[in-house]
Formats: structure tokens, C-alpha cells, sequence
């Protein structure tokens, strides 16, 4: 039986999928991402995309499409059904869709049709953040989840295994359910979370709440207060000075037009003091804007120069001191930013509670910078009234266990087991609203510790996971977590609430702890997002929250969270210090990395493809030129394990297009690959066949990967795909010196072969466009001599005078310059173009979507269809991309990118004007 291709191995909206993964970016409210902080999570737009496309066939090789005897008419109908499946992948990966039944039960009668009505289980052995997983529960699939971090594991089970335990349950709080008749998906258990968790923030209020007391305002009122801002100090070292000298990266407090604040330090007696300045007129400036930077500080006292040297022998040796300079203060519908008082100053002076977390910090010294600095334990990296804060959060997590257990006890549910026992009774479900309590107080370690900063410029906190890292922070803030606002717990369990009410709930799920080469000994289908070298250190960082996850979840968790701190030696990470040097690391990483794709491709089925993420960017240069070296190890490792590579999608994530990396050797921010087992029995080929064979193959894939209307932007990494398919499918191809060709060197001939077929497009174009076309390549869309002009025209068979009377040149004055795309002028109808060409109908579609929007664009291209060949006008707009590329005109490729990503919705609204006319837009079948 032929082998079925999957759409992820043929054709994806790329575009659409990379818009909503973007997107997804700024949504809070209801993301499962509020629920706990987790580094470098997929987008879930993206995995549910893959997902779908791993499973779903490609229309051309099922069964409907082979029984077309008629070519034409066969390529019509996989046109068509491909267009109904982006259509329907495009509507699933909008956020709004993720609880409409509607799309996703479209989406999973798709799945079944082409499962035969029995998909395989998905397996994420590197589940991290849970996104894959989650989003094959969402689909309808079996889902397991498996990850070495506790603290990742954790966060899965709160994802997709707690939630379809108490699935269209009613809350069990006292009066929580009247009035409502129904609690689909895990909305009792979310409003249970909601009820227990306003009880243990008020609970907690009342306990500790006189330690934040409320500001006084300039006319006399109360406020509450959002924040106190804090600068660490040490000591002069200039002997004839000595003061508590601040260390303050910046004074300002407030840079908001008409709300400017700052901080204004006075020397009296040898102490500082603080107060507020509020006139921008007499605003510190730039250079002198703070004490201490990057080489050093310097005295505000003496002006006395003191090296980071110094700071840091001071903190290790006796620790660093803090002043409070500035208490924010919630106004009328402004920040009031006001001086210190004694007041305040002594709410803060509290003890140490009893059962802060212990341990140290890892001696990781590219991600956690304190420890140079003296704060190398965890209790270090809060004050002792966050330490109170926190540790009374997590008692009152044990006490609201308690009595969600009673009300549940009363309410009618009989005990049962526990929750990591497996039971789904009473102490289960008090366990579960406990859990997601946790997380919570968890989450708000991210904003109650002294490594929080402020941003002058949004007049707000700044948490300490703004990247992968535990950097110093000079001048820091201590967050109310009664505010109301960032850092409250109340506004933590809000946002947990939320995303807990939006997860599917169903079908069950499973999350364990395992490291991945085990984990990958199963049969279940991957989809997988595995590490990268050493670009993050997921355990380092997560003993952050997990200290704190094991003090108020320890007794409820306790197979979970019974080490001290999150296992290290196992994890797949590139760390040198923990492994002897880079070297050893390296060997570490691709040993492990090997082993667990060996291990996944024993199991592997031949029906589906698994799909790898891939996200890392490191790149190195040779004599043979610049590659990336994650890249090259990671299809080293697949090939070596004995999968083919059947497809490449670069995932983009980042706002906005990924343009300014034109030019660069930047990369999408992932690639997903498809692999399928290579046959054992593989045969070897040679250099000299395997470049036939991508010379002969390339041209056609090529173009189903334009038929999806990827960004030209896009098309090298995504080419990739069907030139490592070939490659990868022979057990060896053999150098012309008989070595074995390498990753690197097939990726080389691969690119090289690219270059050749789009640069063969060329050929087709009529003569005015080849002419502009080579024009551009070597004077772009500048000046170049009148003389090389008539030379160029003389090799195309057209005239300069002929090119300037069709509206793409402008020639005078001994000099030649084509009309940049920008200059050409509003309102052009090809209709009425006496001399049209190829190259001005493409400039004028990519200025027109561009600068008045897709009707315009359209209406050329309505009246353009009966002029040129619009297939033809698509091709030139990848070419004159990657031509633009080259050159690092980056304006340029913009837009031509922008045109050929958009070319559906082009002919789309095109079509619309043909209709409005009483025509008919006739398009090649692949539209």
C-alpha cells in the first residue's frame, strides 16, 4: 500500500498559523501561560496546527485523488480540498476558537476520517510548559506528557490530567453552585479554586496585612499602596567619607508627559535621604541619571569612583544594605509617587520567619548573576517581609485543603484516595484546589522578591523572569500582595481561575516524571519540543518555584516534590560547569539527544510523521561558508538514529514580521520537522545522483510550498524539508573521494540547488521583466549609466525608450533607474497598459497592498488576469525577494514578501472584483 503523505509533509497556511502564533503573544486573560510561569513555551496556535497536520492526510495521496484518472481534473480537486483544509486549520488556530465546539469538532472529524477512527496517543517527552500536550487533549487525542522537572510535570498535571478528573462537576463551596445548573469542562473545580482562593488571600490580609501599611497623600487621604522602591547600598571605601552609599540605576520613577517623577537624594551628615522631584525641568539628565552601570559606581557623597570589584567583595563579605527611597501609591487614576517615612521604613524591619526556603542558588554563572554579589541562597533573593508574605501564603494553603476536604465531605462526596493515588473523590479533589492554589503563590515569587525592578516607563513592576536568567538588580521594589494589582495573589488565583475555566477537560490525560530517553520507549506518536544545548537552564531556574512549590504542596505532592531541589544530573542540557568544560557537555547533549530519538524510531509507526521543534541559533563560519551548528547536530542526530526528514516549517512566534533579520543570519524562532523511519534496507547513492535527483525533484516541491503561500521570507528553511527527504532517505551518500557526505555538506547542495531553480523561473518572464530583473541586481532601484542601460537592453531584445514609456523605467541625463515599487503612481489599470509587463504589474500589486490595502491590490489584479499570467507575476515575486534579499534591501523584500504570503487573499479579493464587473477571474488550479 502507498504510503499516505501527511499535510505536514506537503502543504500548511503558514502564514495564518505564524499571524495567530504572534498574535497569541499579547493575550492574558484565559492563556494557559497565567497559570505558571514557564520559559520558552510554543505557541499554542503552532502546536495544534502540527498536531493536526501530523494526523490529517494531504487531498493528493488519499484515495479520492489516486481514482482521478484525469490530471487536470485531479489537481482541481486537491486544489480544492486543500483550500477547505487550510480554511479549517486557519479557523482552529484563532484563539477565540479554542472553546468553540463548533471548529474543533470539524477539526477531530477530520483526524478520525483519516485515522480510520483509532488515532495514535501523542507523546511529549520534553513537555515543559505542557503546550503540545494540551493542545492534543484539545483535539480530541490521547495525551502524555513527560518531563524530568517537577516543577514542568507539575504544571502539566494542572493542564491536562487534574482537569477531566472533576470534568462538568459542581463546586462544593458553601452557596458556590446555586442558581447554576450545568459547570462544563473544569469550571466547578476553577470556581472552587476562585472561592478557597479569596478566602486564603483574606485570610492572609488579616494575618500579616499591618506590615503594609497604607500612604498618606499630599492632601491628607489614605491610598494603598502598589510598591515600595528600595536601593541597595554599601559602603564609601573613600576613608574620609564612609556613608551608605546607594546603588540606583536610574532616579526617574515616572517618564509619563504631564506624571514625570523621580527620585531626589540629599547628603545631610553623612546620611541620605530621599524625596520626590516632579518638575522635568530639573530632572537628573541622561548622564548622570543614577549611580552605578555596567564598569562600576560612584559616590553621590565624595564622587568617589568604586569598582563592581569592591561591591562584590562587600556584598560576600558582609552583604548589601537597602534604604527605602520611594513608595508608589495608588492615586485617582494616576501613580503617586511619595517620599520614605519612618512609617514605612519600620513595616518593612520584620523577622525572618520561621521555614523560609533553604538551599543554595546552582553555581551557574552565565544565568545567576548574584551570587556574585553575596545573594547566593534563596531565602537571599527576598527581603524577610516577602519571606513572610510567602511562607504565610503557603500555610494557608494546607488550611484551605482542609476545608475544601469538609465542604466536599459535606457536600456528599465520599473520601476516596488521594490525588497522586490516583483517586477522583474528596481528598482527591481537595488536593486538586489545593495544587492550583499552590502554583499560585508560586507564581507570585516571580514578583515578590528583590530582584523585582521598576519601569519609569509604564509606571509598573517588572517580574524577574522578564528572560531566562536571575540577573543583580540595583535599585528594586517590593510589590503589595494586597494591592489588588501585579504581585497580589488574589490577582494570581484570578488569572489561574481564567485559564483553568478555558482548558478542555477532556478526554483523560497523563503527566509523569521521566527523563526523555525513556520516555520515548513507548508507542504513542511525538510531537516534541526538545532542549537546546544549553540556550536555557530549565532546572537551575525552576528551583526558584520549586522551593516554594514544595512548602505548600510537599504533604499533597510528596512523590513529586520529594527532593530537595529539581534533579539536575539526568537533565539533556549543554551546562560546561556540569559536565566538565564544553566539550563534555557537548558529548553530553548529543549522546542523550540521540538516544532518545534511537529509542522513539524502535517504536515509530510508518503511518505518521513525529514532529521536532527546533529553536536554536547559534551560528559559526568556515571556509565552507556560515551554518548553524544546533541545526546541523540535530538533523546529524536524526539521520544518524535512522529517521527521514519529510519536511521543514519555520514556526515564527515574535510580534510582527520577521523582516529585520533580512540580511542576517537570523532564523525563524522555530522549526518544526516531520520524520518518518527510514526504511531499514535503505539504499546508497552518490554526491553526483543525489544532485540529479534534487535538480529533477526540487522545481515541483518547490511549488507546493508556494501553493501554500509561504513567505518567500521562509522558503530556504522550508526547502530544506524536501532536499533533507532526500538526502536522509539513503543509508549513506558517498563524496567523490568516498567519504560520507555530511548534514552540513547536503545542506550546502540543497541551498545551491535552490538558488538554481528559482533563478530558472527567470527564463519564462518576458523580456522587459528579465531585463529589470537583472538591472536590479546590479544597481537596485538606483542610478546606473545611460550606456549600460542600452548595453543591458540590446542582450533582451527591448529598448531603453520602450522600458521609460512603460512606466518601469526613468531615463535622462545620461542616467537609468527603475521606479522603485513606492514611487510607482495611485490608480494604475493593466486594462488600459499599452506596455504592460510582468515586472510592472507585480511592482504595482506589492505598492498597492501595501500603502491602500488588499481591495486595491485586488482591483489590479482583476484587471490584470486577461493580460498576464498570474501564476507567472506569484513566481516573480519570490524571485524578486530573494533578489532583494541578497542585496540587503530590506525595504524591498518587505514588501514582495508581504505580496506573495498574501496572494490568497490577493486572488480573493480580486475574484470579488471580477464578480462586481459581470467576470470571471480565471487562476491556475494550485489558487
Amino acid at each position: 500500500m502507498t504510503q499516505r503523505r501527511k499535510m505536514i509533509e506537503v502543504a500548511l497556511p503558514l502564514e495564518a498559523i505564524n499571524k495567530e502564533a504572534a498574535r497569541e503573544k499579547s493575550i492574558r486573560h484565559g492563556h494557559p501561560s497565567t497559570l505558571h510561569l514557564w520559559w520558552a513555551r510554543r505557541p499554542l496556535a503552532a502546536a495544534r496546527a502540527v498536531l493536526f497536520a501530523q494526523l490529517v492526510d494531504d487531498p493528493a495521496s488519499t484515495d479520492e485523488a489516486l481514482a482521478i484518472t484525469d490530471e487536470a481534473e485531479r489537481d482541481e480537486w486537491v486544489a480544492r480540498e486543500r483550500t477547505r483544509l487550510f480554511r479549517l486549520i486557519e479557523d482552529l488556530v484563532k484563539w477565540e476558537n479554542s472553546t468553540n465546539e463548533t471548529v474543533l469538532n470539524a477539526a477531530r472529524a477530520e483526524i478520525m476520517r483519516c485515522t480510520g477512527g483509532n488515532p495514535p496517543p501523542i507523546l511529549d517527552p520534553f513537555a515543559g510548559g505542557g503546550t503540545i500536550p494540551l493542545e492534543a487533549q484539545r483535539l480530541g487525542l490521547e495525551a502524555h506528557a513527560s518531563d524530568l522537572n517537577p516543577v514542568a510535570v507539575l504544571i502539566n498535571k494542572a493542564l491536562i490530567e487534574i482537569p477531566p478528573k472533576f470534568a462538568d462537576s459542581p463546586p462544593v463551596f458553601p452557596g458556590a453552585a446555586e442558581g447554576t445548573l450545568t459547570w462544563p469542562r473544569a469550571t466547578g473545580l476553577a470556581e472552587d479554586v476562585r472561592r478557597y482562593g479569596a478566602w486564603m488571600r483574606d485570610e492572609a490580609e488579616k494575618r500579616i496585612g499591618h506590615l503594609y501599611p497604607k500612604a498618606t497623600l499630599d492632601e491628607g487621604s489614605e491610598a494603598d499602596v502598589i510598591a515600595w522602591i528600595w536601593a541597595r547600598t554599601v559602603t564609601c571605601p573613600n576613608p574620609a567619607c564612609g556613608i551608605e552609599m546607594p546603588l540606583v540605576r536610574s532616579w526617574w520613577l515616572g517618564k509619563k508627559k504631564g506624571k514625570e517623577a523621580y527620585v531626589v537624594p540629599t547628603v545631610v551628615d553623612g546620611k541620605v535621604g530621599y524625596s520626590i522631584g516632579q518638575d522635568p525641568k530639573l530632572a537628573p539628565p541622561a548622564g548622570r541619571d543614577g549611580t552605578v552601570g555596567r564598569t562600576g559606581a560612584v559616590c553621590i557623597a565624595c564622587a568617589t569612583a568604586v569598582p563592581l570589584k569592591y561591591v562584590r567583595e562587600r556584598g560576600k563579605a558582609t552583604g548589601l544594605g537597602s534604604r527605602l527611597m520611594a513608595v508608589v501609591a495608588q492615586g485617582g487614576r494616576r501613580r503617586e509617587y511619595l517620599a520614605p517615612t519612618d512609617e514605612h521604613v519600620t513595616a518593612a524591619k520584620t523577622a525572618k520567619p520561621l521555614g523560609a526556603p533553604e538551599g543554595r542558588l546552582a553555581a551557574n554563572a552565565r544565568d545567576f548573576k548574584t551570587p556574585n554579589y553575596g545573594l547566593d541562597t534563596f531565602e537571599s533573593l527576598f527581603t524577610n517581609r516577602q519571606l513572610t508574605a510567602l511562607t504565610t501564603f503557603s500555610d494557608l494553603v494546607g488550611e484551605a485543603r482542609e476545608r475544601v476536604l469538609a465542604d466536599a465531605l459535606e457536600a456528599g462526596m465520599p473520601a476516596g484516595a488521594r490525588l497522586e493515588s490516583g483517586g477522583s473523590d474528596a481528598e482527591a479533589y481537595a488536593d486538586a484546589v489545593a495544587t492550583y492554589l499552590g502554583l499560585a503563590v508560586s507564581r507570585t515569587a516571580d514578583l515578590g522578591n528583590s530582584l523585582v525592578t521598576w519601569s519609569n516607563g509604564r509606571d509598573q513592576a517588572r517580574n524577574l523572569f522578564a528572560r531566562q536568567a536571575i540577573p543583580m538588580a540595583w535599585d528594586f521594589v517590593e510589590v503589595s500582595p494586597f494591592a489588588r494589582a501585579a504581585g497580589d495573589v488574589g490577582v494570581s488565583i484570578r488569572t489561574a481561575v481564567e485559564a483553568l475555566e478555558k482548558l478542555p477537560g477532556r478526554p483523560p490525560a497523563v503527566a509523569v516524571q521521566q527523563d526523555a530517553v525513556r520516555a520515548a520507549d513507548r508507542t504513542a506518536l511525538l510531537s516534541t519540543d526538545p532542549p537546546y544545548y544549553d540556550n536555557i537552564g530549565y532546572s537551575d531556574l525552576s528551583d526558584f518555584f520549586y522551593v516554594w512549590l514544595r512548602r505548600s504542596l510537599g504533604g499533597i505532592q510528596s512523590q513529586l516534590l520529594s527532593t530537595m531541589l529539581v534533579p539536575k544530573v539526568d537533565e539533556l542540557v549543554a551546562n560546561p560547569y556540569r559536565h566538565g568544560g564544553k566539550a563534555g557537555a557537548k558529548a553530553f547533549f548529543e549522546e542523550g539527544f540521540r538516544e532518545v530519538f534511537s529509542n522513539a524510531r524502535q517504536q515509530a509507526s510508518d503511518e505518521y510523521p513525529i514532529a521536532v521543534y527546533y529553536a536554536f541559533k547559534q551560528s559559526e563560519a568556515d571556509i565552507s561558508g556560515t551554518a548553524s551548528t544546533g541545526w546541523e547536530t540535530l538533523l546529524e542526530g536524526m539521520v544518524r538514529s535512522g529517521w527521514m526528514i519529510t519536511g521543514t516549517w519555520p514556526m515564527r512566534s515574535e510580534r510582527g514580521g520577521r523582516m529585520i533579520s533580512v540580511g542576517t543570519n537570523a532564523l525563524a524562532s522555530s522549526i518544526v520537522l516531520a520524520l518518518r523511519p527510514r526504511p531499514e534496507d535503505a539504499p546508497m547513492t552518490d554526491r553526483r545522483a543525489f544532485l540529479a535527483e534534487l535538480r529533477d525533484l526540487l522545481p515541483e516541491k518547490l511549488k507546493e510550498l508556494q501553493s501554500g503561500s509561504i513567505a518567500p521570507v521562509d522558503v530556504p528553511q522550508a526547502a530544506i524539508g524536501p532536499g533533507m527527504a532526500i538526502f536522509s532517505s539513503y543509508s549513506r551518500v558517498v563524496e567523490a573521494d568516498g567519504s560520507t557526505m555530511t548534514v552540513r555538506s547536503a545542506l550546502q547542495v540543497v541551498n545551491q540547488v535552490l538558488g538554481e531553480v528559482l533563478s530558472s523561473e527567470e527564463g519564462d518572464f518576458d523580456a522587459a521583466t528579465r531585463w529589470a530583473l537583472k538591472w536590479y541586481d546590479l544597481n537596485g532601484f538606483g542610478e546606473g549609466a545611460y550606456g549600460d542601460a542600452e548595453n543591458l537592453s540590446a542582450a533582451y531584445a527591448v529598448s531603453v525608450a520602450g522600458l521609460a514609456r512603460s512606466g518601469i523605467l526613468r531615463a535622462g541625463g545620461g542616467r537609468a533607474a527603475l521606479v522603485a515599487p513606492i514611487d510607482l503612481p495611485e490608480g494604475y489599470d493593466p486594462g488600459r497598459d499599452d506596455h504592460i509587463s510582468l515586472w510592472e504589474v507585480t511592482a504595482h500589486l506589492a505598492r498597492a497592498l501595501d500603502t491602500e490595502g488588499l481591495a486595491e491590490a485586488g482591483r489590479i489584479m482583476a484587471r490584470a488576469a486577461a493580460r498576464i499570467d498570474l501564476d507567472e507575476a506569484k513566481q516573480l515575486a519570490y524571485l524578486v525577494f530573494s533578489r532583494a534579499e541578497a542585496r540587503k534591501d530590506t525595504k524591498v523584500a518587505r514588501l514582495y514578501n508581504q505580496l506573495a504570503a498574501s496572494w490568497p487573499d490577493v486572488v480573493d479579493a480580486g475574484r470579488g472584483e471580477a464578480e462586481q464587473a459581470g467576470e470571471q477571474l480565471t487562476l491556475d488550479a494550485s489558487y
